[in-house]
């Protein structure tokens, strides 16, 4: 068992408070998933959980985490810059449960993932291996530590789809606890059976934690149910507060009227006129009362807002692109695929999907640099690696008004402010930006251009669950063409017309895909 008491964490740069007095007991078997938008804490309560030192640098944080001798296991969202720089097999190597192990127990846990077992034994850089390639290598030596409990950030980033089914079947055959992060959708609804939100209302300045011990699409069908109907009783109960208060000024003017018009040959009718007022007063405080009692108004952090407005769309007859690439290799020589072709015509969405480490990212970037160069039509790149394309150094109103004029920064810090930025998070580094905030700062920047091809490597990746229904509405609307690699289910099926597999004989074009386990 897993106790959180009375936890409160401040962000120390801006003196946000990203947690305020959390309460949380995780029991064996649960599997409880964080949820939230970019920003609002997750990966920082993660840590804190895991080793509360590691948030020190950049948070204070004042709470109680209680153990019983439990094993924690962590999956970061990001390597150290250390671990990067190791082999596969020095990583490994460090975990005394790696040298403990049998080669039978290698080989099984390699089948299950879909690795071969000689990536334990690699001299190949992590740093160099595909964005899935390395969470599998991390979860590999996550579960050969054999944790009682699993603290997950983001498992379900940049892995394939057959991965993802065994992520879905690992979690939910766990004999321990889980609590992860994810913006996969699916994932959570196929695995999470207690839900945390963490929001951040009122402009980031109150934190709000809500925990329910039902499945992720019961919590949001029920969470909407609730908020629909006190919004409704709100807003009733002051229509009637309204009706009320009008009839009682009606009366309120009239007595006072009359006594100021009362003939003081008349005490009778003026004690009358006295004794009236006395019972509007009455009223008045009775009605005090029950503007106290009403139904509050009730909150919660709304999505992103986000708009395609400055583009125009793509004639249904334009060529976007045929490609042909006889041979597809990665940076170090190896030959990934051959034999590649790809057209793509008028505002079709495709999505390319494969194995972890088949080249899908270094495909798309060869794409990237031909549809880039083009004058006859304008394309923007996202990167599965934000820093590619970010100033880390920047911050995101430089990045965005780089003008410095004053007109420019006030319209960006608004466009900013509908995607949840609070005005200190406007000028913080967007090197100290969540991945998911970064993601929003790349998605903003395309749509203040006047785009009509997107490239785009993993787009959805970072966006909370909350935030990735609005994401994908808005990828659906977009009037231009879409060249994609995905392994969110979601996306694929919403956004996307057509679906290629990269395989080492080329495109392979795919029905759409209905995500059942054979199919992968």
């Amino acid at each position: 068992m897993l106790q959180v008491k009375s936890l409160t964490i401040t962000h120390r740069k801006d003196l946000r408070t990203i947690l305020k007095d959390f309460d949380f007991v995780l029991n064996r078997g649960d599997k409880a998933v964080l949820i939230g938008e970019e920003g609002n804490g997750k990966s920082t309560l993660l840590m804190w959980i895991y080793d509360p030192g590691l948030v020190e640098p950049y948070a204070e944080a004042d709470g109680v985490r209680i153990l019983q001798g439990e094993l924690l296991g962590y999956l970061p969202q990001e390597l150290t810059d250390d671990d990067k720089r190791k082999t596969v097999f020095e990583y490994f190597s460090e975990l005394p449960a790696f040298q403990d192990a049998h080669l039978f127990e290698l080989e099984k846990l390699a089948a299950e993932m879909r690795v071969p077992v000689s990536l334990f034994y690699s001299d190949q850089k992590m740093l160099s291996l595909s964005g899935g390639e390395r969470v599998k290598a991390q979860m590999a030596r996550l579960l050969l530590a054999n944790p009682d409990i699993l603290l997950l950030d983001e498992p379900s980033n940049d892995i394939d789809l057959s991965t993802l089914w065994w992520l879905e079947k690992m979690i939910n055959r766990f004999p321990g606890s889980v609590l992860f992060i994810s913006h996969d959708e699916t994932l959570i609804e196929r695995t999470a059976n207690r839900v945390i939100l963490i929001e951040q209302l009122r402009r980031k300045t109150v934190s709000r934690v809500t925990i329910a011990n039902v499945p992720f699409r019961t919590f949001m069908e029920e969470r909407q149910r609730a908020f629909d109907k006190q919004l409704q009783e709100a807003y009733s109960e002051r229509r009637e507060e309204k009706k009320a208060m009008e009839r009682f000024r009606r009366i309120e003017q009239t007595v006072e009227s009359d006594l100021r018009n009362i003939s003081r040959q008349d005490p009778h009718g003026g004690r009358l006129l006295k004794k009236k007022m006395q019972a509007v007063k009455s009223l008045e405080k009775r009605y005090d009362r029950e503007h106290e009692e009403m139904t509050e108004v009730p909150e919660k952090e709304s999505p992103i807002t986000i708009r395609f407005e400055h583009q125009s769309p793509m004639p249904a007859g334009k060529m976007v692109i045929e490609y042909d690439l006889p041979e597809l290799t990665a940076p170090d020589g190896r030959v990934l695929a051959k034999s590649i072709a790809l057209n793509v015509r008028g505002p079709e969405k495709i999505c390319m999907i494969g194995d972890n480490g088949s080249g899908k990212t270094t495909l798309i970037r060869k794409i990237a640099e031909e549809l880039l160069s083009r004058q006859d039509l304008t394309a923007c790149y996202m990167s599965q690696n934000y820093e590619e394309t970010l100033p880390y150094d920047r911050t995101p109103v430089e990045y965005l008004a780089p003008s410095g004029k004053k007109d420019d920064i006030t319209m960006v810090r608004t466009y900013l402010g509908s995607m949840k930025y609070t005005a200190d998070e406007m000028f913080h580094p967007i090197r100290e930006l969540s991945g998911g905030q970064k993601a929003k700062l790349l998605l903003l920047k395309i749509s203040l251009t006047e785009a009509n091809v997107l490239i785009l490597d993993e787009p959805t990746r970072n966006f909370s669950p909350l935030s990735g229904p609005e994401v994908r509405g808005i990828l659906k609307q977009f009037p231009g063409a879409i060249i994609s690699v995905s392994h969110d289910r979601k996306y694929i099926t919403e956004v996307c017309n057509t679906v290629y597999r990269l395989t080492r004989v080329g495109l392979e074009k795919m029905e759409m895909p209905r995500f059942r386990e054979e199919d992968f």
